[in-house]
């Protein structure tokens, strides 16, 4: 297979900047990308947390260690990011809206978001979004997106375009080339959720994509049932295992200290962006009944916003708004002391949380799969799953993981309970789990993916 040279599109980016706004215009100025390799993680940039790019990233550097790619390009909206940087020789492509364009995209992106996930929204009528005034603006981001990739098309020459999320969905439709595209869709797929009126030009912009990547078996299906006709593939969502380690005595000390976390605690850790879809109301309900029976229950709620929810992003504030209402919800229930917020980790952090959690839920009314699970595995951790994950079809219940369902609280609580109890079933749990999160570790998704771009090429 000969070197090839692809462009990546997605919404968010793989870092967000920390520098300021006058030494990013000045990396504009006739001067070559701003190369990250040279700046400071966690003081100039970050990485944005997140499934799309945890995945992209490490498959990306993979292909290039490996001499699979040559030049590659990842386009992504960022409008507090220099127009391009560069990070392990992937070319990053920024794109920036004035605010008031972005705010437009985010509200319309918003109301597809929550409505394909069966959730309300802020739009009286979602049928009528595409009618809405708001929609030029997300028409207008994509459109900005397009243009950018074709712009370096013509000096890259692309052997393929791979796009990610539904947010750049469009796309496909408005890239004016033969060349081979693939969109992978990163949330769920129940065409139960869709309105009908969506139906025509959602089937429209699907069938523009030469092939359509998705998270799970029941997705398959639906692309089918929905009208899409070309070739559907099912890659699980994958992970690099060397980036979780064991931490040392000293970092994971140092996380315990942080967040009051004692010996004797049994800590239930939840892994997720602060969104109402995410289900961590649940979880803190479910600990307010579990807590008679473990009175030194812990619930470690890890995670901020999304790139979305962030001002460096969209700017939307419900990331804000729900951290509140899970602390006046703890608060009413008379367990404030036993749940604990810990906003963005890194990744030392992230794997201390892990190691010290004596059981991992994911608690989400929806999840287009739910990486968070096999993270939980790769520290042999028992999983409490909700049954609209995608990753549940991976669960054979009370031997992979326990499934419950997402308004069920009785039912999470009562899982926590058992497991955090019960040692023996605790560690079978974990132990099997970790051999099925093999299925989702990065070689498999390289391979999985490079078979698809092979048989495009």
């Amino acid at each position: 297979m000969k070197k090839i040279n692809i462009c990546i599109n997605t919404q968010t980016p793989l870092v967000k900047f920390n520098i300021t706004n006058s030494d990013l215009e000045k990396t504009n100025e006739g001067m070559p990308p701003l190369n990250l390799n040279n700046a400071r993680e966690g003081k100039d940039y970050h990485f944005t947390p997140g499934g799309v790019t945890r995945m992209i990233y490490p498959l990306l550097k993979m292909m290039l260690n490996r001499g699979l790619a040559e030049n590659v390009h990842w386009v992504s909206l960022n409008p507090h990011g220099p127009e391009e940087s560069t990070i392990d020789g992937i070319n990053l492509s920024h794109i920036s809206m004035a605010p008031d364009r972005i705010k437009g995209y985010g509200f319309t992106k918003e109301v597809i978001w929550s409505t394909i996930h069966g959730l309300p929204n802020s739009a009286s009528d979602p049928s009528d979004i595409f009618w809405q005034d708001e929609y030029s603006d997300f028409t207008y981001y994509n459109r900005l997106s397009t243009e950018r990739m074709l712009k370096l098309d013509k000096n890259f020459d692309f052997d393929l375009f791979y796009i990610h999320d539904f947010q750049q969905l469009p796309i496909g439709h408005m890239l004016n080339t033969l060349k081979p595209k693939i969109f992978r869709w990163h949330i769920p797929f129940d065409e139960s959720t869709i309105p009908l009126e969506w139906k025509e030009f959602l089937s429209i912009y699907l069938n523009s994509y030469d092939r359509i990547v998705v998270s799970c078996k029941k997705y398959l299906k639906a692309l089918k049932s929905f009208g899409y006709t070309g070739k559907s593939c099912l890659v699980y969502p994958y992970i690099d295992p060397a980036m979780y380690s064991k931490p040392t005595p000293s970092e994971a000390i140092e996380f315990c200290t942080e967040f009051g976390i004692s010996n004797k605690d049994k800590v239930v850790l939840v892994v997720a962006r602060l969104d109402p879809m995410k289900g961590q109301d649940r979880a803190i309900k479910a600990i307010a009944k579990a807590i008679k029976d473990v009175p030194n229950i812990k619930l470690v709620l890890a995670g901020n916003g999304s790139f979305s929810s962030s001002k460096q992003g969209v700017n939307l504030s419900k990331a804000e708004k729900w951290l509140s209402e899970l602390k006046n919800l703890a608060e009413c229930l008379g367990i404030r002391d036993h749940v604990i917020f810990t906003g963005h980790l890194t990744q030392s952090q992230l794997n201390a949380a892990y190691q010290r959690s004596d059981v991992v839920v994911l608690p989400s009314i929806r999840e287009g799969f739910g990486l968070v699970v096999i993270e939980g595995w790769l520290f042999k951790k028992p999983v409490i799953v909700t049954s609209k994950a995608g990753i549940s079809e991976l669960i054979k219940e009370n031997h992979i993981g326990a499934i419950y369902k997402p308004d069920d609280i009785e039912a999470l609580s009562d899982k926590i309970i058992r497991l955090l109890l019960d040692k023996k079933y605790a560690k079978s749990l974990g132990e099997r789990g970790n051999s099925i999160s093999k299925k989702c570790y990065l070689d498999r998704g390289i391979n999985d993916e490079l078979e698809i771009i092979n048989e495009l090429m």
